[in-house]
């Protein structure tokens, strides 16, 4: 194993990069590759992109200069490194890139990570590739499993993509451009995948797809079935003790998935809901397909269902012909809903995209001023939901050890970070913790005295594995 190559591989963006990354290190442990945290060691460097805002995709470019650097040092050293560039900015640009940046060997896109060895052979016989190619057959036929000893050190909660692509084509977005059409996975490969995953202690699972609750997988009845029922089945996976999905879209916000905030005791009480603008003009505008009365509809029989239920959202200021008006629409829909956080980004012109061509670009220091009064907004409301926390008691599911010793983290069921002092055999468990103070965006715990109560052990099972989580097996 001393023998063996190292990849390093660097998300940006998205969740969907996050589980992209790992999939394309699976991948390529079969051809002698083991991952690295350290660039430096690493003989193929991967950066895995996003091509959603500008900067995102300028971030690139400037960590290719650094890459370069490295690359010729190892070159002087005698040693060969080869770079690649993955993801949504390589399907947007492919030979660009390696134009732009000489020192990539390798450029592909998202659709085509299954084919990494093939690639890597081709880079080594022609000195270039570019796969930039949507194949007709489905990547996820081709990967590979990870090991036990992989899932367990990426820690006891998982992402898995059960939805691909977009067909709603928002006016501001290149999803629809970089990752296609909808695509959602057979409910029998999902599902496994989750048993794969919680067969190696693995927690916690959110479904994850550019449009998740858009999902029509094949059911084992040979019938499409929604996230509601997939959501059901996952459920009921043993060890499996919460389930999360992201990111969706109001307009596929149904009857029964609404209830199935309801039923599911494993479904966590906070929901990602995309609003991006509080103006029905600017909404119309982003062809997004609801109005502000509906989002809101949709936002109360949510609570309805579930008065627990906390949510975060998506804001763009600044999209072309955003006026004052519209934009304190936004500010109101805010005050009027609450969030316990959100991502706010000022709108950036994507290129292809029927929004790069508006007329009326908002100029930048107005997206600016704009940006900061919605960011201070969403802090005083995510301040106020952690405060709220403070006294009340959670079940925390804890995934590593914490900074100071003696201390583990874990997270509660709004995903904040609770560091309590305890032992480090919790790692792995969920067990109730009373938070006792609010530290910025984590909260701080004590284990509380219900931890132990018949009840909460009967929701919550110990996990089997989580004995090996702990030793690191």
């Amino acid at each position: 194993m001393n023998d063996a190559r190292k990849v390093y591989v660097k998300s940006f963006g998205c969740q969907m990069n996050v589980y992209d990354s790992r999939r394309m290190a699976d991948t390529l442990a079969p051809e002698g590759y083991v991952e690295t945290t350290a660039a430096e060691d690493a003989d193929l460097v991967i950066l895995n992109t996003c091509h959603i805002r500008e900067k995102a995709a300028e971030k690139v470019y400037s960590e290719l200069g650094r890459v370069r650097v490295m690359k010729d040092a190892a070159a002087a050293q005698g040693r060969d490194v080869t770079v690649a560039v993955a993801g949504c900015v390589a399907q947007a640009e492919g030979e660009e890139i390696i134009r732009r940046a000489p020192a990539v060997d390798l450029v592909f896109g998202p659709q085509s990570y299954h084919r990494l060895p093939e690639l890597l052979d081709r880079v080594k016989r022609h000195g270039k590739a570019v796969d930039t190619e949507f194949p007709a057959d489905d990547k996820f036929n081709h990967l590979a499993q990870p090991s036990r000893a992989a899932i367990r050190a990426r820690g006891v909660s998982a992402f898995v993509t059960v939805q691909e692509g977009c067909d709603k084509f928002c006016t501001f977005c290149v999803v629809p451009y970089t990752r296609g059409a909808e695509v959602s996975r057979p409910v029998q490969k999902v599902v496994a995948e989750i048993e794969h995953l919680a067969a190696a202690g693995v927690r916690e699972i959110t479904l994850i797809g550019q449009n998740v609750n858009a999902y029509h997988g094949e059911g084992p009845d040979g019938r499409a079935w929604a996230l509601p029922q997939l959501l059901q089945r996952a459920a009921q996976i043993h060890g499996i003790a919460r389930l999360r999905y992201t990111t969706s879209h109001p307009r596929d916000m149904n009857d029964d998935l609404i209830a199935a905030h309801r039923d599911l005791v494993s479904l966590m009480p906070q929901l990602h809901l995309p609003v991006q603008s509080g103006s029905d003009r600017i909404l119309a505008a982003m062809n997004r397909r609801h109005s502000r009365a509906d989002y809101l509809k949709i936002v109360h029989r949510l609570r309805q269902a579930r008065p627990d239920l906390a949510l975060t959202s998506d804001f763009i200021v600044g999209f072309p012909g955003e006026t004052e008006r519209d934009f304190a629409d936004t500010l109101s829909l805010i005050e009027e809903i609450g969030f316990s956080g959100s991502f706010s980004f000022k709108y950036s012109q994507r290129p292809g995209t029927p929004g790069a061509d508006m007329e009326d670009q908002i100029a930048e220091e107005v997206k600016s001023e704009r940006l900061q009064r919605l960011q201070d907004l969403i802090d005083r409301q995510q301040d106020a939901f952690n405060q709220s926390c403070v006294g009340k008691s959670f079940d925390v599911l804890f995934e590593k050890p914490g900074r100071h010793q003696g201390q583990v983290v874990g997270r509660s069921p709004y995903l904040q970070p609770v560091p309590v002092e305890a032992p480090q055999s919790l790692i792995g468990e969920v067990a109730k913790v009373t938070i006792i103070e609010a530290l910025g965006n984590s909260l701080l715990g004590r284990l509380g005295p219900s931890q132990s109560s018949p009840q909460a052990a009967a929701k919550i099972p110990p996990h089997p594995e989580s004995a090996l989580l702990r030793a690191g097996v």
